[in-house]
């Protein structure tokens, strides 16, 4: 009789430690198979066009494209693989956007490990799984959008082109080498920086640098 067939996981974390200890023990699960690894969200997009996993683990504050952009172009590139958010962020900005961009399940870092394979488990089984801890956080967004209050903070709102520049921005690059980068003219990134100031309410570069390690935009 064939052994059943196992489930297909990536595991895209860029601190080692964690990456191998994650590996331990999901690998360590008859029914878990550990295919791939990346480092960062590009090798988390090759990941899972090249392996097409059943399910991706992802961090979301990774370097070279973000969890959340990584996130989105994984449900692209890879509509059938699941992905199951570890990440430190609970705040209610990183959760409904995890969920917009196609997130099966977010987990804390500092769940259990039995937590996390229950939340493997359940999401590999098709399932939406919520830490706790987290749970709270969505049932009151959901109320205050029915009260009519937005759940969109300003980053959401943010285009690909404006998360760019800020990304540059906070990486400390002058606005003549972003514009060469981008291809686009000095003026249009002082635009650029000019709205992203006015909408976030920062009004220096330090202010969007800051802004943008806390998004996880950039690594510290």
């Amino acid at each position: 009789m064939a052994a059943e067939q196992k489930h297909r996981l990536v595991i895209a974390e860029d601190h080692t430690i964690l990456r191998e200890g994650l590996k331990a023990l999901l690998a360590a699960r008859p029914e878990l198979e550990v295919v791939g690894e990346a480092t960062d969200g590009r090798d988390a997009i090759r990941c899972a066009e090249e392996l097409t996993p059943d399910l991706m683990l992802l961090d979301l504050s990774m370097p070279r494209s973000n969890g959340l952009e990584a996130l989105k172009e994984i449900k692209r590139l890879s509509p059938n693989t699941k992905v199951l958010v570890l990440t430190v962020h609970k705040t209610e900005d990183y959760v409904f956007t995890a969920l917009q961009n196609g997130a099966d399940g977010y987990v804390l870092k500092d769940s259990s490990s039995s937590e996390l394979t229950m939340a493997v488990r359940s999401v590999l089984n098709g399932e939406r799984y919520l830490s706790p801890a987290i749970a709270t956080t969505v049932v009151s967004g959901y109320l205050s959008s029915k009260d009519g209050i937005s759940l969109k903070p300003g980053f959401d709102d943010l285009s690909s082109r404006e998360r760019e520049v800020l990304k540059l921005i906070a990486e400390g690059y002058r606005t003549k080498d972003i514009a060469e980068y981008l291809c686009i003219s000095p003026k249009t990134v002082e635009k650029h920086r000019a709205n992203l100031m006015d909408r976030l309410n920062l009004h220096s570069v330090s202010a969007l640098t800051a802004y943008a390690i806390e998004k996880g935009l950039v690594t510290k």
